[in-house]
């Protein structure tokens, strides 16, 4: 592992434990030529899903653009980082079960909806206005008053 610092790649291990839920190792390290301590993360590297966007393109499926979507959704919210990653934790454990090579974008998005629904309903309300790309004020209003029905 190169050190973010001087760039070295002699460094030794200070500390591993497991993290994700056990579905990662994260490891503490010291570079052996400036002394800089980092933190890197090692996990399984699984078969590659794609996603199906809906105007037919494929691409990978990207565990960092979900999480950036998601971020945003929530921001200015009171929902941690680690709420976060057990969100997108659990919709791409849901997806690779369910799924082998291709999973469309749109189930994707219903089960992110479908946990931030029970996280916060503002970061859902943000999240369904860009996924289900609301057009005007009605269509935000309309979501706005199924979740009061609901409640």
């Amino acid at each position: 592992m190169r050190c973010p610092k001087c760039g070295e790649q002699n460094d030794k291990v200070i500390d591993s434990r497991g993290a994700r839920n056990g579905d990662a190792i994260r490891r503490r390290r010291a570079c052996l030529a400036c002394g800089q301590r980092f933190t890197t993360y090692e996990e399984v590297v699984r078969c590659a899903l794609r996603v199906v966007k809906r105007d037919g393109r494929h691409e990978e499926l990207d565990r960092h653009k979900l999480m950036s979507g998601i971020e945003r959704a929530c921001e200015k919210r009171p929902i941690g980082l680690k709420q976060i990653e057990a969100l997108v934790d659990g919709v791409l454990s849901e997806v690779e079960a369910e799924y082998e090579r291709e999973v469309p974008s749109t189930v994707i998005g219903k089960k992110v909806m479908e946990r931030l629904n029970r996280l916060d309903e503002v970061a859902y309300v943000r999240f369904a206005s860009v996924y289900r790309r609301f057009r005007d004020v009605n269509q935000f209003l309309n979501e706005v008053e199924g979740l009061i029905a609901r409640s």
